[in-house]
C-alpha cells in the first residue's frame, strides 16, 4: 500500500447526525450478514428434504457460505485500495441482495451452494468494512462509543439468528430466511450510497493484482475451513482427506505469507503486523474467539443433548447471555476514555473466566438458571472485552493503513472461532468416550443385581426384562460421560480466560483522547 500523506490521519469530517447516520447504515448491512450466518443453521433438515438431499450434501450450504466468507475477508483491504471503499462496501451490499434472492428461489441444492458462495463472498467484507468506516468516521474520542453500539448488534445477531431462522420456518418458509435479507439490504445500500464518503487518501492505489498471491490464500484458507468443517465427519486425522487438505492448507498459508512480504503490491498488507499494539491485539482476539464463540455451540448442545430443553428454550438461555453483554458494551463505550481501557479488558476475561468457572459445575437436571446466571457473567465479560480490544487494537493503526488492518484482524478473528469450534466438539466426542470406558470399568454386576431385586424396582424390571433394565443404566452411563465431556472443555475455557488476562498490559495504554501511544 502506498504511504499517505501526514494529514491522511486526521478523521473524515461529518456532522454529528451525519456520524451516526453512517453508523447506522454500516450496522444494517453488518448486521444482516452476520444474523445470515447463523440463521439457516436450524433450517437444515427442511433444505435437506425440500431439494432432496442427503446430510452431507446439506452440510454444504453451511460450508460453502462459511469458505466464501473465510476468503474474501482478507482480501478486503486490497480490494477496498483497488475499486475504492464506498464502492466495494456498496457492491458487496448489493451482491448479498441479489444473491440471497437467488438463493431463496433455488430449485436444485447445487444452485442453492452456488448463491451460498456468491453470498459469502459479498458478506465477508462487510464487518472489516465497518469497522474501517466507523474507525475513520468518528474522531478519536467517539471511537468506543461508536464501536460499542456497531458491537450491540455484532453480539446479538449469532444469538438472534437460531430463533429468528426457526421462527421462521416453522410459521412460513426456509425460504424466508433469505428473502429477508432483500429489503434490508436496500435501505442499507442506499444509506451507504448517500452518507459514506470515502477519505482522501482512498483512492486507485494498486496497479497489479498478484495472482500467486491471491491464488495461495484461496487454497489454503479453503483447505483449513473445509477441513475443520468436515473433520468431526471424517474422524480428523484418521482420515486421508483431512491429512492432505491440513497438508495443503499450510503448505499455501506458508507460500502465501513468503509472497505477501517479499511482494511490492500484496493481495494482504502483513506488514501491519510490524505494529506491537495491533500484533498483540490480534493474537489476544484469536484466542478470545476461540474460547467465547465455542461456547454458542457448546451451550445450545448442553441444554439439548442433555438437559432435554427444546431449541427454543436453549436460545432463551443464550438471550440471557445477550443481555449481560448488551448492558456491559453500554458500559464498557462510555468508561474507555475515562480510565485505562485495559482494565477494562482484564475485568472482561476475569468475568467471563468465573462465569465459564461455573459452568464446571453443570448437572445433567440442572435448572434454567443455573445455566442461564453463568451465562449472564460471560456475557457481562464479553461486552467488557469486545469493545476496548477492538478499539485498542485498530486504534494503534495509522489510517491509511485501517482497510488492511481491519481485514486481517476479523479474517483472524473468524478463524479462532472456527477453530475453536472445531477442537471443542471434537474433545466434546473423545473424551466422552474415555469417561464412559472409565464409568463402565465401575459398574459392579452384583450391586446391579441387588438393585434390581429391590422394592418397587424389582417389579419394573420383571416386566420389562433385565436388558431393558440394563439398558437404562448403559444410557444413563452414556449422559453422565457426556457431562463430564462437557464439564472438561469448560473447564479449558476457563483456564484460557484466566490465562490472557495480563496479555492484555502487553498493548501500550491509550493516550488521553483514543489514540495509542506511538501508534499513531
Amino acid at each position: 500500500m502506498a504511504a499517505a500523506p501526514e494529514q491522511a490521519s486526521v478523521p473524515v469530517a461529518a456532522a454529528p447526525s451525519g456520524k451516526w447516520i453512517v453508523a447506522v447504515a454500516v450496522m444494517l448491512a453488518t448486521v444482516m450478514e452476520v444474523l445470515d450466518s447463523t440463521i439457516a443453521n436450524v433450517s437444515l433438515l427442511h433444505i435437506r428434504g425440500s431439494l432432496s438431499a442427503d446430510v452431507d450434501e446439506a452440510t454444504w450450504v453451511l460450508t460453502s457460505y462459511i469458505v466464501a466468507n473465510g476468503i474474501m475477508i482478507p482480501l478486503t483491504g486490497w480490494c477496498s485500495a483497488y475499486f475504492g471503499r464506498k464502492r466495494f462496501f456498496n457492491f458487496c451490499i448489493l451482491l448479498f441482495v441479489g444473491s440471497s434472492l437467488a438463493a431463496g428461489a433455488a430449485p436444485t441444492l447445487t444452485v442453492l451452494v452456488i448463491f451460498r458462495v456468491l453470498q459469502g463472498l459479498g458478506g465477508g467484507a462487510m464487518m472489516p468494512l465497518s469497522q474501517a468506516i466507523l474507525m475513520e468516521t468518528f474522531p478519536p474520542e467517539e471511537q468506543a462509543m461508536a464501536m460499542a453500539v456497531w458491537g450491540l448488534g455484532m453480539m446479538v445477531a449469532p444469538v438472534m439468528g437460531p430463533m429468528l431462522g426457526g421462527w421462521i420456518t416453522d410459521n412460513y418458509s426456509w425460504r424466508w430466511i433469505f428473502y429477508i435479507n432483500v429489503p434490508t439490504g436496500l435501505v442499507a445500500s442506499i444509506m451507504v450510497a448517500a452518507y459514506v464518503h470515502d477519505p482522501a487518501y482512498i483512492r486507485k492505489q494498486v496497479q497489479r493484482i498478484d495472482w500467486w498471491g491471491l491464488g495461495y490464500l484461496v487454497l489454503g484458507v479453503a483447505s483449513l475451513q473445509i477441513m475443520l468443517d468436515r473433520g468431526e465427519r471424517l474422524d480428523w486425522f484418521n482420515s486421508h482427506v483431512i491429512i492432505w487438505l491440513t497438508v495443503i492448507g499450510v503448505a499455501a498459508l506458508i507460500f502465501f505469507t513468503v509472497r505477501e512480504l517479499r511482494v511490492a503490491e500484496p493481495i494482504v498488507n502483513l506488514q501491519v503486523l510490524g505494529n506491537r499494539d495491533f500484533a498483540v491485539g490480534t493474537f489476544f482476539t484469536t484466542l478470545i474467539m476461540f474460547a467465547m464463540y465455542s461456547t454458542f455451540v457448546l451451550i445450545p448442545l448442553f441444554c439439548q443433548q442433555i438437559a432435554g430443553y427444546t431449541p427454543l428454550l436453549a436460545g432463551k438461555v443464550l438471550s440471557i447471555q445477550s443481555l449481560g453483554t448488551f448492558l456491559s458494551i453500554l458500559i464498557a463505550g462510555r468508561l474507555f476514555n475515562l480510565i485505562d481501557p485495559r482494565l477494562l479488558v482484564a475485568l472482561g476475561c476475569v468475568m467471563a473466566g468465573l462465569g465459564t468457572t461455573y459452568m464446571a459445575d453443570f448437572y445433567a437436571q440442572i435448572d434454567f438458571w443455573n445455566i442461564a446466571i453463568p451465562g449472564l457473567l460471560r456475557g457481562i465479560g464479553s461486552g467488557f472485552i469486545f469493545i476496548p480490544i477492538t478499539t485498542l487494537t485498530l486504534g494503534a493503526v495509522p489510517r491509511e493503513q485501517m482497510g488492511a488492518a481491519a481485514s486481517l484482524f476479523n479474517m483472524v478473528r473468524t478463524v479462532g472461532g472456527s477453530v475453536g469450534i472445531a477442537i471443542l466438539v471434537a474433545l466434546l466426542s473423545s473424551n466422552a468416550q474415555i469417561h464412559q470406558s472409565y464409568l463402565s470399568g465401575h459398574v459392579d454386576a452384583f450391586r446391579l443385581s441387588a438393585l434390581a431385586g429391590a422394592p418397587g424396582i424389582g417389579a419394573s424390571v420383571l416386566r420389562a426384562g433385565p436388558e431393558h433394565f440394563l439398558g437404562m443404566i448403559y444410557l444413563e452411563m452414556q449422559r453422565q460421560a457426556s457431562v463430564l465431556s462437557f464439564i472438561d472443555d469448560f473447564r479449558l475455557l476457563a483456564f484460557i480466560f484466566f490465562a490472557l488476562t495480563p496479555i492484555i498490559f502487553l498493548m501500550r495504554r491509550p493516550a488521553r483522547g483514543g489514540a495509542i501511544a506511538g501508534g499513531h
